[in-house]
């Protein structure tokens, strides 16, 4: 059993394999979305809070953050995000950039223990992000893609994250640290993405002892209907191992597998979580509906 700890100020989330599946909103990202661009680019961040306040009230347990805008000053911009988010919501946050100084100008403001999005298998990137993943006792993303590019190979991206784990070692970052994306491809354009992804998930659980994340909305690029694609590529992820994704809480079709596929791993324990939000309240009129006029009442006087 691996558990990854990533906390705020105040609270604390662990994500795990015999644990509820962890969704990470990924709503604060600008990247395809121009109105919410333009509005942070000048200094406009209604839309970050009403995104945050949303997705957390959909159910994610944490969120990711990510202020990359063309011709902006990103790290300026990702600070300010993270110390709005935070001072609304007590969630953990995913620090979510491929820019050095963005990632430190977040985690410069950052209360808790942060997860940082991402770090890829390029000596490069692994020698400039992970010392810094380690000077703030965050854990990491590690995305399965080196300088040959995204393989369809699953022994190759295995062999990416493996070579990731193994250099977080060398910088003191444990392997509970290091939180897998074996990267979800369109559907649409590669036949065979989600077996792809299925095929390693075992194997990084396993042999690398790693939680895993993924973009999940990444599968559906392209198709109608995603939202159902999407919902069946998460129940299927999570009876392979996946623990986390990065994904819109704010698509009931999509909660609802995620749910679903929590109760029937045994990650729900005694369906509470699942009837709690799903079961049907007592029809009026009937013994049960009394017995809540009751006891609001007795709560009353």
């Amino acid at each position: 059993m691996t558990d990854t700890v990533i906390s705020s100020a105040s609270k604390e989330h662990i994500i795990g394999d015999d644990r509820p599946f962890t969704i990470i909103g990924e709503r604060i990202n600008p990247t395809g979305r121009k109105i919410l661009a333009e509005e942070m680019k000048s200094g406009d961040f209604s839309r970050v809070e009403a995104d945050a306040l949303a997705q957390v009230a959909a159910g994610a347990q944490m969120l990711d953050v990510n202020a990359g805008i063309p011709l902006a000053d990103e790290p300026a911009l990702l600070a300010q995000a993270i110390t709005l988010v935070q001072s609304i919501t007590d969630v953990p946050i995913s620090i979510d950039s491929s820019i050095i100084e963005a990632l430190e100008s977040g985690l410069a403001v950052y209360q808790g223990k942060a997860l940082v999005n991402s770090v890829t298998g390029e000596d490069e990137v692994l020698e400039r992000v992970l010392p810094l993943v380690a000077r703030h006792g965050a854990a990491v993303v590690a995305i399965s893609n080196d300088e040959t590019g995204i393989s369809e190979d699953p022994n190759e991206r295995f062999a990416v994250a493996k070579k990731i784990v193994e250099r977080a070692a060398d910088h003191g970052i444990p392997a509970a640290d290091v939180v897998i994306d074996p990267l979800v491809m369109p559907i649409g354009a590669m036949r065979y993405a989600g077996r792809q992804v299925f095929d390693i998930l075992h194997r990084i659980r396993t042999e690398l002892g790693c939680n895993t994340t993924c973009g999940a909305s990444n599968v559906s690029f392209g198709l109608p209907q995603r939202n159902g694609i999407n919902g069946a590529f998460l129940s299927m992820a999570i009876s392979h191992g996946m623990t986390s994704a990065i994904t819109n809480p704010v698509h009931e079709e999509v909660m609802r597998s995620v749910m679903a596929a929590d109760v029937l791993m045994g990650n729900d324990a005694d369906c509470l979580a699942w009837i709690r939000k799903y079961r049907e309240p007592p029809a009026e009129g009937s013994e049960g509906a009394r017995g809540r006029r009751t006891s609001r009442r007795r709560r009353s006087t």
